[in-house]
């Protein structure tokens, strides 16, 4: 599979991975961790609107919210995470989710591979168990993004 087959700005951030060596990657996922954004405070205080991705070994929580377009279908996506800053690597692949994702409406989220976080080169430098959290996390913002689509849609 190549990038064509992705949103634009997660084809970028996968090429950027691509580009780097095992260390380099590494360190691009603890800067991707970094950048991920705090929740807005209307789910802080509301864990019970956040959905576990049970499948990450670290505690790791999403939801999104759908944009409602005036003519009827349902317009872009927005994703939101907590995850504890002492799970780098949880954290990091969230935000490449959050990146390369965010704003996008959800038939180009829903037409993301589901083995989009193998591209990223990681699979040597983390752990089996850490990829399979990565593609649940994955999984389950499709899955939500699905639900909302057929409220909305």
């Amino acid at each position: 599979m190549t990038t064509q087959a992705l949103p634009t700005a997660l084809a970028a951030i996968v090429d950027d991975f691509q580009a780097l060596t095992e260390p380099e990657r590494l360190q691009l996922l603890l800067e991707f961790s970094e950048g991920l954004p705090d929740l807005p405070d209307r789910l802080k205080d509301h864990p019970e609107l956040l959905e576990q991705v049970v499948e990450c070994q670290s505690p790791l929580f999403l939801t999104i919210e759908t944009e409602k377009n005036d003519d009827g279908p349902a317009g872009v996506v927005h994703l939101y995470f907590k995850a504890p800053a002492e799970a780098p690597t949880t954290r990091g692949f969230a935000g490449v989710l959050h990146e390369g994702l965010d704003g996008l409406s959800a038939g180009e989220i829903l037409s993301v591979p589901d083995d989009m976080p193998e591209l990223l080169g990681l699979t040597r430098a983390i752990t089996p168990l850490r990829m399979r959290g990565m593609t649940a996390m994955l999984g389950r913002i499709k899955r939500k993004v699905a639900a909302a689509s057929r409220v909305h849609g």
